[in-house]
């Protein structure tokens, strides 16, 4: 990937997620952010003989365990920035007795900010599966460039897919789901299923949007 392309990204980004904090931390989440956060982060030069996933944007990080859980052979990266959401899979993750990592979450990496800044450092790496669920519909007409999921960032993201990798995106916004349409007519993916089982997470459950169900897309290059 040449280098320019995301720097000229980077300059024209706007930030597409809202608040970053919330409610206080507990004593016990503040000392895992502080010291068990650091060593879970992404390394750019661990994962050469590894499939990655990568999902953007977990919430409190319920699909992100269940992709680990699921698939321990692969490296599972979350890129989130809100903090009480990193807080909240940091306790799920960890035993209360020590702090230490469970073994079959040992595969979690994550990272706690803005995904751009994740993959400007992890240019080289090519994910097996990159997933976007429940993204910030931004439903207001003049909130609309704000939303995530435009054609430049799609194309940037196909960048990072391996050769028969895949795009997994949800949402219960269905007017956000037809504006995706509309973007990928503006990139080279490709449409390959609109179906897709899943388990429900916290965000889906509340269904902001009075939905009757997410609608899917599993794109590829």
């Amino acid at each position: 990937m040449e280098k320019q392309e995301l720097k000229h990204f980077e300059n024209n980004e706007l930030r597409t997620f809202g608040r970053r904090h919330g409610k206080k931390l507990s004593a016990r989440k503040v000392w895992l952010m502080e010291n068990l956060l650091p060593n879970i982060t992404p390394k750019t030069d661990k994962y050469d003989e590894k499939s990655i996933i990568l999902e953007i944007g977990f919430g409190n990080g319920e699909h992100l365990r269940d992709l680990a859980l699921n698939d321990q052979k692969s490296i599972i990266i979350g890129a989130e920035p809100f903090v009480n959401g990193v807080a909240a899979l940091l306790s799920a993750i960890t035993k209360e007795s020590d702090n230490t990592v469970f073994d079959e979450y040992k595969n979690i990496r994550i990272h706690p900010d803005d995904v751009r800044l994740l993959l400007k450092n992890l240019q080289h790496i090519k994910f097996s599966q990159i997933w976007i669920l429940h993204p910030d519909p931004w439903p207001k007409a003049k909130h609309e460039k704000r939303r995530l999921l435009n054609s430049d960032f799609l194309n940037l993201i196909s960048q990072f897919l391996s050769d028969d990798g895949k795009i997994i995106i949800g949402t219960d916004h269905w007017g956000y789901y037809d504006w995706i349409i509309e973007q990928l007519k503006n990139t080279k993916l490709k449409i390959k299923s609109t179906s897709l089982d899943i388990i429900k997470t916290r965000y889906q459950l509340k269904n902001k949007a009075n939905t009757d169900t997410p609608k899917y897309l599993i794109l590829s290059n």
